[in-house]
């Protein structure tokens, strides 16, 4: 049984989506960002750089959705559910991919959330804050020209990097973004949205 520490709506979504698509057994427990539980000493306790996701496995506990999700994808695979590639260098390319979510355009979108990690005046804030939309489509318009295969991430197969890019493609939104700028992608969300396990992940969610 794993336990997947979350903030809904948070990169952790990814995560849940992976554990949904499994079919491996798993619990779920609300970080609640509102009132700074991410700061407390319990949860400091299970990941202590204070972020989400963070799963508790019967080995100790992981963070970092990168690790996360191939280690749900290694487990699910054991059980029967094909959530990466097999092949050793598809599946650098998907870990590639999941990388460069992470790396770059979770930052960037972070820039228009969190810019007190990077800077101490608010003037530098409203810098990076009207950086976020141009950074997010620079992200993106490498997704949709060179990386997104089709249907899926990483081209016929469905893998643990659907459900990552489904949660950046949903925050484009809120960054002043139109999907509709990047068709593949705006089609990808949808179809992932329509996944089942998705809909099951998004529904538990808002029950948390």
């Amino acid at each position: 049984m794993f336990t997947l520490h979350l903030s809904p709506g948070a990169c952790s979504r990814a995560s849940h989506i992976a554990l949904a698509e499994s079919g491996l057994a798993y619990t779920l427990k609300r970080v609640k960002f509102a009132e700074a539980e991410q700061r407390s000493e319990a949860f400091l306790k299970v990941n202590p750089k204070g972020r989400v996701p963070a799963l508790e496995t019967e080995h100790g506990v992981l963070t970092e959705n990168v690790a996360i999700l191939a280690y749900i994808a290694d487990t699910a695979s054991k059980a029967g559910a094909l959530l990466a590639p097999a092949d050793p260098f598809a599946f650098a390319r998907m870990q590639a991919f999941n990388a460069y979510l992470a790396s770059t355009v979770h930052v960037a979108h972070a820039h228009g959330r969190r810019g007190a990690r990077w800077a101490d005046q608010a003037s530098s804030h409203a810098d990076m804050l009207a950086r976020v939309p141009g950074n997010m489509r620079d992200g993106f318009r490498l997704i949709e020209d060179e990386f997104l295969a089709g249907p899926y991430a990483m081209g016929e197969q469905y893998t643990v990097a659907d459900a990552y890019l489904f949660v950046m493609s949903g925050w484009l939104k809120s960054d002043n973004v139109d999907i509709a700028e990047f068709p593949r992608v705006a089609e990808h969300f949808v179809r992932i949205g329509a996944r089942p396990a998705v809909k099951r992940a998004l529904e538990e969610e808002a029950s948390l």
